[in-house]
């Protein structure tokens, strides 16, 4: 009889612990209603989709390269008014990014929004959410973030296989030439590049820049790590740095309008030496599918010009 007590009374603490378990758990885990999909983005922000979307809006060029990299054309029902490339987006309804266009956003019902850290302000984004549009957000600080990024966009999309079948091409070209870099004996070159000319900005050391240049056995002349991304530098500091090449627009146009402007700079062994080199606007600046493109194009500047 004891015995029997002894086992009901375990029997009872164990339904006890049970139910004790599972009330602590009901107060930590986030329900979901059914069929949510719940994603976190770049920036670590939780995303939730009622389904799998259908219809998405891009806020960002590049953005807008990278999805129709990947998507069925179909689904991308909005991009922004500074598109370009591919020719196809120029067919598609025009979303003004800055200041958003609320209005048309809605009026193209997209089920996410997609756009990249420093395009999009997160106020901006807390507004679209706000009416009910989710904004998923990438941020790239490497060639192989840009990767990355094709492939989250495939797994959102259902569209895996595209997307893995781009990056396997792109990834196979930048380790072929990683590999050749490599091989080489040589001093890298040290290379600035002028975003903005009065001020003085430049691609800073915590740019993709930086990781093009690696892949070319080069390296970006600005070494110190600034706040910003894209610091601005003074005079002084371009002599300090002394590079070996100037990137920023034709050798023409930097002689009328930058050293013209500062005449101090024709110091410089990148001006002395004529390794003055003009790059595509498009492909230097926008993190897309095309970065093996702009890689190829600074590998002809730095080696074959």
């Amino acid at each position: 009889m004891k015995q029997k007590l002894h086992l009901f009374d375990k029997l009872c603490w164990l339904l006890l612990l049970s139910l004790l378990l599972s009330s602590a758990c009901s107060q930590t885990e986030k329900p979901t209603e059914e069929g949510t999909i719940v994603l976190q983005d770049d920036l670590g922000r939780e995303i939730q989709l009622e389904k799998q979307p259908l219809r998405v809006v891009s806020l960002a060029s590049s953005m807008t390269e990278m999805l129709f990299a990947v998507l069925d054309t179909s689904t991308i029902v909005g991009r922004t008014q500074n598109d370009d490339y591919p020719a196809a987006a120029l067919t598609k309804p025009v979303v003004k990014n800055y200041p958003i266009d609320y209005e048309q956003v809605l009026r193209l019902k997209p089920d996410v929004i997609f756009t990249v850290e420093g395009i999009t302000p997160p106020d901006d984004a807390a507004r679209l959410e706000e009416l009910g549009v989710p904004v998923y957000y990438q941020t790239y600080a490497s060639v192989e973030d840009i990767f990355n990024g094709l492939e989250d966009i495939g797994r959102i999309m259902g569209r895996e296989e595209q997307a893995e079948h781009l990056t396997d091409s792109l990834r196979q070209q930048v380790n072929e030439l990683k590999q050749r870099y490599q091989a080489q004996q040589r001093q890298p070159l040290r290379v600035l590049a002028i975003t903005w000319k009065d001020p003085i900005y430049v691609h800073g050391q915590n740019t993709i820049l930086t990781d093009k240049l690696h892949i070319l056995g080069a390296e970006n002349a600005v070494q110190e790590v600034f706040d910003q991304p894209y610091p601005s530098i003074t005079r002084e500091y371009i002599l300090k740095l002394n590079p070996d090449v100037i990137l920023g627009d034709d050798r023409e146009k930097m002689e009328k309008e930058f050293f013209g402007q500062y005449p101090e700079l024709r110091k410089t062994k990148a001006y002395q030496q004529g390794r003055i080199y003009g790059t595509t606007d498009n492909l230097m600046s926008r993190p897309g599918p095309r970065v093996v493109e702009s890689i190829l194009e600074l590998e002809r500047l730095l080696y074959h010009e």
